[in-house]
């Protein structure tokens, strides 16, 4: 095959140091046979209005990294096109490959458009590899899954934990414990220190994409302070930070939430290992040592690598269970439209005041946030999942269909029937008053149930307990809860109905391309 030229399609979210389709080209044909295509498209860019910061780091990233393969000696294409299949023709038309050699992309559509008639489209070859961005292709703890079945979470992390030996002592866990969350639930306290987490200036590369996403109408979110780290290097300096700096506390309080500070004690490292600058084994190897070293805790090192090693696979492997049955999702017949709220954060309530300003200023909001305020209330509210889903794609600098189908659909909204969650993680405002500082500063009063002064999260809640009683009834992990509405009498019920019926109809709605 010396004779041959190979081109290798590398995706955006797949910018591997050792990206396993040119690591078989180099073998296969030797670095001068090979062309190396990335694509910039235009109709995936605009599939959601994807916050500005994300587009940034995206096509930074990407142009770094075909500036770095460059160096190492690779023949670069880098190609902006309107979608991939006319990318790809451009690029076959220039180069005139023999074959095409890419790495399985881990979102469901983009697989599909790989290995459905994407050799024929081309008139080449295409060799479509597995994915390495996940540790599941390397070990499935359960590779012939029954139809019906449940898996759990807990026991998928438990297997990862000792196929890949991780905080293991023998065949025991380390510390005694497999989890040790109960030890992580801390609210905030009032003193605490609080760390920053690394910025990184912009050069001429990431300067040009600013000045170009600044361009796009078809995008939300703030563009002001980016700094995020769009090299391997920089993510690799972004992880050693977390791992000195802010490890060590991270378990206590992980469940925090604070108008103090957007990222706490959070590693805010998601972003790079969705798009390969991070690779999850070294985040993981990196946590156990610094626990082996005495430089953090057990309860804050395994909370972290539960995250990685098991949550993370577990949300992609039941991502390629559920697909693509998890697009139309709705277990609970939610049908209201997205609230006007999530997308310029003007509300009255102060918790989503905060959450969602943040997130149109730099993308992000930890998984607590995300879980207990975003996704409670649009359970509570009734709000469609997918037009959930699609807020979530376009204001998540981290956000990919393969995480957020099973995160929002599965266990924020419970909407996939319980596959992913066993039970709907829904509050009133007790929890979080408890778990942040938010209710402080907030018009209503957290421990009012109903009336004018009222939360909206304790009628909400409330209401969906009364609404779906019979239904949560029957689950057992959600059974003692919804004992409290037995001594609710009647016309408290119909009070808390009334205002709740009340509330929502008043809500601002946003229409959104799932309607």
């Amino acid at each position: 095959m010396k004779d041959q030229c190979v081109s290798v399609w590398i995706l955006g979210d797949q910018l591997l140091r050792n990206h396993p389709a040119l690591v078989q080209a180099t073998k296969t044909v030797g670095i001068k046979h090979i062309q190396v295509v990335l694509i910039e498209s235009d109709g995936r860019i605009a599939q959601q209005p994807y916050h500005r910061k994300k587009l940034v780091l995206l096509l930074s990233a990407m142009r770094h990294y075909a500036a770095a393969l460059h160096e190492q000696g690779y023949q670069v294409d880098y190609v902006h096109a309107a979608d991939f299949l006319v990318g790809l023709r451009q690029h076959i038309e220039t180069h005139q490959p023999t074959r095409i050699m890419t790495m399985a992309a881990s979102e469901y559509h983009t697989r599909r458009f790989q290995e459905a008639g994407l050799a024929d489209g081309l008139g080449l070859p295409v060799d479509v590899l597995p994915n390495t961005q996940f540790l599941v292709g390397r070990f499935d703890p359960h590779p012939e899954p029954k139809p019906g079945k449940r898996y759990v979470m807990e026991n998928f992390y438990r297997a990862m934990r000792r196929y890949f030996d991780v905080l293991m002592d023998g065949d025991k866990p380390a510390g005694g414990e497999w989890n040790y969350d109960k030890h992580n639930r801390e609210p905030l306290p009032k003193h605490i220190e609080q760390p920053t987490i690394p910025a990184y200036s912009s050069d001429a590369i990431t300067q040009e994409v600013i000045q170009q996403v600044a361009s796009y109408e078809h995008a939300t979110g703030t563009l002001e302070n980016f700094n995020l780290a769009v090299t391997h290097e920089q993510a690799q300096q972004a992880l050693t930070d977390f791992i000195e700096q802010r490890l060590h506390d991270f378990g206590p309080y992980e469940d925090a939430m604070s108008t103090r500070h957007p990222t706490l004690f959070h590693s805010v490292l998601s972003p790079y290992i969705n798009i390969g600058l991070l690779e999850p084994l070294e985040m993981v190897q990196a946590a156990v040592e610094a626990y082996e070293q005495d430089q953090a805790p057990i309860n804050s090192v395994e909370g972290f690598v539960r995250q990685v090693l098991g949550w993370r696979e577990y949300i992609y492997w039941q991502y390629w269970q559920q697909m693509p049955d998890l697009y139309k999702a709705n277990d609970w017949n939610a049908t209201r439209p997205l609230p006007q709220m999530f997308w310029d954060g003007q509300t009255e309530m102060n918790c989503i005041k905060h959450v969602v300003s943040r997130a149109i200023e730099t993308g992000y909001n930890h998984h607590i946030e995300r879980l207990m305020i975003i996704c409670n209330f649009c359970m509570l509210a009734g709000i469609n999942p997918q037009q959930v889903n699609d807020w979530f794609l376009a204001f998540y600098i981290d956000a990919y269909d393969w995480v957020m189908q099973p995160n929002v659909i599965g266990m924020g909204l419970n909407a996939d029937g319980g596959r992913i969650a066993t039970k709907p993680y829904i509050s009133s405002a007790n929890y979080i008053n408890k778990m942040s500082n938010y209710c402080g500063g907030c018009r209503f009063k957290h421990k009012q149930r109903v009336g004018e002064e009222a939360c909206p999260f304790n009628f909400l809640y409330w209401h969906f307990l009364i609404t779906h009683e019979k239904k949560l009834r029957a689950n057992p992990r959600f059974g003692p809860s919804i004992l409290g509405v037995g001594r609710i009498d009647s016309t408290e019920r119909e009070a808390i109905q009334r205002q709740s019926e009340h509330f929502l109809a008043k809500l601002e709605y946003y229409k959104t391309t799932s309607e």
